[in-house]
């Protein structure tokens, strides 16, 4: 759906102003989130509550909402393979990475979640919404780098973001386990997190995935992937604070030296 109407714009603009244009929206967005979860929780996972809408079960939810952040790119590569094809290397390591990070937020992410509290339908379609544009403006501006700066790639930038994005990945992913075991270790009640990045921080996994999108953002050095990078910071680090907060207000015994989502700072 994105795709065609990022198609129909370019008609009248040009497919670089539309990234553009969307990406500031996209950015605006962000610190619109921001600033409202300075007063409130997003209404989903512990926070879940009624007033947004039917239910919607968590580990459907997630499957749905992530699904077109996988699902548009490849359409988008199918539909322009030719230029796929031409692009180098590194272009087509940032889609792949893109993808794999999505293919495990949307077949493998839901299958761990057990018991899992039901998201409301508004924040599910909203989700659902944002992963479709965002799956659509950060593959055509891969495909757009590519027409512009096809032989520019200053190597250094693009390796440490690479290796960014990858320790991100991994960081999300183990404390994603460690929270998932926990949950069944709890028979459905919260005990305090412990192991790994989880002795520094409350917030591990959106850690992760933060220095994942900061590190897409270095690799492909475009404004989508700073949008996207500015989106992720303003939405999942106020919720590392809630978090922290949370288990703070619940555990007496809650380690006094864990910050909520910087290491030894924040």
């Amino acid at each position: 759906m994105m795709a065609l109407i990022l198609t129909q714009i370019d008609g009248a603009f040009s497919l670089h102003s539309s990234l553009t244009l969307v990406s500031g929206l996209m950015i605006c967005w962000g610190f619109c989130n921001f600033v409202m979860l300075q007063f409130t929780t997003a209404p989903y996972g512990r926070y879940s509550r009624s007033g947004w809408g039917a239910m919607v079960p968590a580990k459907l939810a997630w499957f749905l909402q992530e699904l077109p952040s996988f699902i548009v790119p490849l359409l988008i590569v199918l539909g322009r393979y030719e230029d796929f094809h031409k692009m180098n290397i590194h272009d087509k390591a940032l889609i792949g990475i893109f993808l794999a990070h999505y293919f495990h937020r949307t077949f493998i992410f839901p299958l761990r979640i057990k018991g899992g509290k039901p998201i409301p339908l508004f924040p599910f379609l909203v989700a659902m919404f944002f992963c479709s544009v965002n799956g659509a403006v950060q593959t055509y501006g891969v495909l757009l780098r590519n027409s512009e700066i096809r032989h520019w790639c200053p190597h250094a930038r693009f390796y440490s973001g690479i290796l960014m994005f990858l320790g991100g990945m991994y960081i999300n992913i183990r404390s994603d386990v460690i929270l998932t075991r926990l949950k069944d270790q709890s028979e459905g009640t919260y005990k305090i997190p412990r192991g790994f990045l989880f002795e520094y921080v409350s917030g591990a996994n959106f850690l992760g995935e933060i220095v994942e999108w900061i590190g897409f953002s270095v690799a492909c050095f475009n404004v989508p992937s700073v949008a996207f990078a500015v989106f992720t910071l303003c939405n999942i680090g106020p919720r590392a604070l809630h978090h922290h907060r949370f288990y703070r207000q619940k555990f007496e015994d809650y380690p006094k030296t864990r910050k909520a989502l910087i290491p030894f700072i924040l």
